[in-house]
């Protein structure tokens, strides 16, 4: 496995001809102690499939190949992956015989977000992950909202990001939901800034998501989810108001539906929609039966037009939309995206 230190790092930096790049949010990772973690979490095995994103210097990527993974990296900056190429020569595919067999390497230039998953790697398959902080919800969308879903993830994020998504009822978001629905999760490691060459302005954790298989009974039929992530989208666009008045005024429901739902599901009106656990929130989806179309939770707005439903967002993917109140401004981020 290549050195880990932030010499190591300098110096690999400088032979690749490049620099961390901000515009990339590249922080890399320096701490052996960190990347065993990182190792043990994911527990690779002869010839399982893994899906790395943000393999940067590749320290992780030898790690999970001396184990004998089958790694499928995906970079988006040319001169790493240019790198990789020469430096694991050894266990890149030279063709389609070769793929997911044990300690081979396929790389993928271009965004994690633009790759075709079920293209990209076979299930059953895990991830392994840096990730560029900003990005952290659209990439757990990605790999959660739809199959081929991995079975496990390993995810470096930043620590706020982490903790909000492995939180528990009281402290719950739509991210917390989202996740907490389609897999169980756990904060590993706290990762400090040290721990990254250079270093980043906050602290970093490692997280641990367990997916729950397509036939789990806590999970709804496809057809039915998209009720549910409309009702949790309108509740947490004013998640510190009161659950009754907040589903009245954002799906635009009688009082008395929504009363006779929360009631039904045993939910107090009064409760603020970060208590809920995410077996209530399916309770509650139940109770009050189907959302018409044009019923989309929406934004609070003081805009007319608005109100009057002009800017309604009927034809936009409800995953897609994790709570913006809820998330951590980038312009305050210092994102690692290479594991390196």
């Amino acid at each position: 496995m290549p050195r880990v230190d932030p010499l190591a790092v300098r110096r690999a930096l400088r032979e690749a001809g490049t620099r961390p790049r901000k515009s990339l949010s590249q922080n890399f990772l320096v701490d052996t102690d960190v990347l065993d973690a990182i190792l043990a979490a994911a527990d690779p095995r002869p010839g399982r499939r893994v899906l790395e994103v943000g393999p940067g210097l590749g320290i992780l990527t030898a790690g999970l190949l001396e184990a004998g993974a089958a790694v499928v990296a995906v970079e988006l900056d040319e001169r790493l992956a240019r790198r990789l190429r020469g430096a694991l020569a050894g266990a890149i595919l030279r063709g389609e015989h070769d793929a997911g067999s044990p300690g081979s390497l396929a790389l993928i230039e271009g965004s994690i977000l633009d790759v075709d998953v079920a293209a990209a790697i076979a299930p059953p398959f895990d991830v392994v992950a840096n990730l560029p902080y900003h990005i952290t919800s659209p990439v757990l969308h990605r790999l959660l909202g739809a199959e081929p879903r991995p079975d496990r993830c390993v995810l470096m994020v930043q620590r706020e990001v982490a903790e909000r998504v492995a939180a528990p009822p009281g402290r719950m978001s739509y991210l917390s939901v989202f996740a907490q629905y389609h897999a169980s999760a756990s904060v590993v490691r706290i990762v400090p800034p040290t721990s990254f060459e250079p270093a980043p302005s906050v602290e970093s954790a490692i997280l641990a998501l367990d997916i729950r298989p397509a036939d789990d009974p806590a999970r709804l039929p496809a057809a039915e989810e998209d009720d549910l992530w409309r009702l949790v989208q309108a509740a947490f666009r004013e998640r510190r108001k009161m659950l009754h008045n907040v589903l009245v005024r954002q799906l635009r429901i009688p009082p008395d539906r929504i009363a006779a739902a929360l009631a039904a599901a045993g939910i107090d009106p009064d409760r603020r929609p970060q208590t809920l656990a995410v077996a209530e929130w399916l309770a509650l989806r139940t109770a009050l039966g189907p959302l018409d179309a044009d019923r989309r939770g929406r934004r609070a707005s003081t805009d007319p037009a608005d109100r009057d439903g002009a800017a309604d967002d009927a034809g936009a993917d409800p995953t897609d939309d994790a709570d913006r109140a809820d998330e951590v401004d980038p312009a305050e981020e210092a994102d690692p995206e290479s594991a390196g």
